[in-house]
């Protein structure tokens, strides 16, 4: 396919689940924290949140490693979002590249 017609696609998608769902996403959140009586006004950004609720993490690199899957991890515990998924764009096929990671969240 040429650009404009994954372009497309990504759109038509994006539009879909905005459609189906409502979802509001918003990227590069700016996350504050609060340690021992320190406030950092941004402790980390997340890349995308979903729906208020959903952090997602994106990486294109060869292969994940554990500090990756902490970093999510983290994100959850500071957050208070009970589910994230780490996607990882530098797999061969993408559903190699999702890791699904999860902080009390009742299945």
């Amino acid at each position: 396919m040429r650009e404009n017609e994954i372009g497309t696609k990504v759109i038509e998608a994006s539009i879909g689940v905005h459609r189906e769902l409502g979802l509001k996403v918003e990227r590069q959140v700016p996350v504050s924290i609060t340690y021992k009586q320190l406030e950092f006004d941004e402790g980390f950004r997340a890349d995308l949140i979903v729906g208020d609720k959903i952090i997602l993490e994106l990486k294109s690199v060869e292969q994940v490693i554990p500090a990756h899957k902490k970093q999510v991890q983290t994100y959850l515990k500071l957050t208070g979002c009970k589910l994230g998924y780490l996607l990882n764009f530098g797999q061969d096929v993408m559903k190699a590249g999702i890791t699904r990671c999860v902080n009390g969240l009742e299945e």
